[in-house]
């Protein structure tokens, strides 16, 4: 797979490759895409709807089979976490992996433990990517699938693109601690070009919503806030809506009505109930989005992303001061629709839905907004990243 992020990302990881591994090339490479999620957030892990789309932000994983029985495995990513470097041996029946340091390790270890192919064989790989770290992109899917259509090259599986994607989540739960539904995953493997993905997730059934209207724009801005989901949040968040499905009588959150909320509320706590009416609210937002997409009508389709975004904020608690700025700011530039945090939260980046025209002003009105911020506070403005024209734009505040 290419996207059209891989051809610089390619170069520089075969020039890594060739450095760490004594001038050979690389025998093969593969490239998996990040994720900007349009709407539905939080509502994956409870079985309900997310609209995300593929993004030209991905990782490429160039690599060779050895007859060693090693596998060894550099990063190129200054952000990740020491060392950069990593040696063990191919996982058998009897010796398995196990996770550890460094953290962004364990994310291609899970991947290789819970491969459907094999024999696994020993391999050098190096990795690149051009997906910021912590910018909820999904950075870490985005691994997980390159790892994984890396090792469909040394020795196939199947090709049942669900259990990859099925695979790649397992990895994450168990290697690197995080309880992730199925988008991340699911949309790397699954994303179509030119199309946001409605994903079911509980059925995991897709329907492609087009997005190739050359008048329309979305806008990436990334706060340099980076975002740690393994904490306690994130799995206080899951345990959260257990406990309300539970007290519903519910298996998930996708089977709650409102009205069956509002009469539960007294057995809830308050923060319990909060978090229950996004989830609800965001299953049925998520829907309606997708039919207006398909309509394109954009005005209800931004109108219910700021209706997300403030859901995010008051109900679940994952935005922060710098996520609400940067959608004040794009909210107040005529030509823009709606604009939404994207991603787990805590963190990371908005997305907003613009004309296409209206692209330039907004990167202007959200600079000058982040100027202001940095000569208050001190800290980053924001810069240009990349532009794909006329569908996807990409800024990030500078660190």
């Amino acid at each position: 797979m290419a996207g059209p992020g891989a051809p610089p990302l390619l170069a520089a990881a075969c020039r890594a490759y060739g450095e760490a591994f004594g001038g050979a090339a690389a025998a093969g490479a593969v490239w998996a895409p990040g994720r900007v999620n349009l709407l539905g957030e939080h509502t994956d892990y409870n079985g309900g709807f997310v609209l995300p789309m593929a993004l030209q932000l991905g990782t490429v994983l160039v690599g060779s089979p050895t007859q060693d029985g090693t596998i060894s495995i550099l990063t190129t990513s200054e952000a990740a976490d020491e060392p950069h470097r990593v040696q063990f041996p191919a996982p058998s029946e009897s010796s398995p992996l196990s996770p550890g340091q460094p953290h962004w390790a364990n994310y291609v270890k899970g991947v290789i433990q819970h491969y459907r192919g094999g024999p696994m064989p020993g391999f050098n790989a190096v990795i690149a990517s051009d997906i910021p770290l912590g910018g909820g992109l999904s950075s870490s899917a985005s691994l997980e699938v390159a790892t994984y259509t890396f090792l469909q090259q040394l020795c196939p599986d199947d090709g049942d693109l669900v259990a990859k994607a099925l695979a790649c989540q397992k990895a994450e739960h168990t290697f690197a601690g995080m309880p992730c539904g199925i988008m991340d995953q699911f949309i790397s493997v699954m994303g179509k070009e030119g199309h946001a993905l409605l994903i079911d997730c509980r059925s995991l059934e897709t329907v492609p919503v087009p997005l190739t209207d050359a008048s329309l724009a979305v806008l990436i801005t990334n706060s340099n806030v980076r975002h740690a989901l393994t904490g306690s949040e994130y799995p206080t968040r899951r345990r959260q809506c257990q406990e309300a499905a539970a007290a519903l009588g519910k298996t998930s959150l996708r089977d709650a009505t409102m009205a069956e909320l509002e009469a539960a509320r007294g057995r809830l706590g308050e923060e319990v109930y909060r978090r229950a009416r996004h989830v609800i609210s965001e299953i049925e937002r998520t829907v309606r989005a997708a039919q207006a997409l398909q309509d394109r009508d954009y005005g209800t389709f931004g109108r219910l992303m700021v209706e997300s975004h403030n859901s995010l904020r008051d109900d679940y608690d994952v935005s922060c001061p710098e996520l609400d700025e940067l959608v004040a700011a794009a909210l107040e530039v005529d030509g823009v629709y709606g604009s939404r945090m994207t991603g787990g939260g805590f963190g990371g980046c908005t997305v907003t839905l613009l004309v296409a025209e209206a692209a330039e002003r907004a990167q202007q009105h959200i600079q000058l907004l982040a100027c202001t911020r940095a000569a208050e506070t001190s800290q980053g403005n924001v810069t240009f990243i990349q532009t794909w024209s006329p569908i996807v734009l990409c800024w990030q505040r500078a660190a």
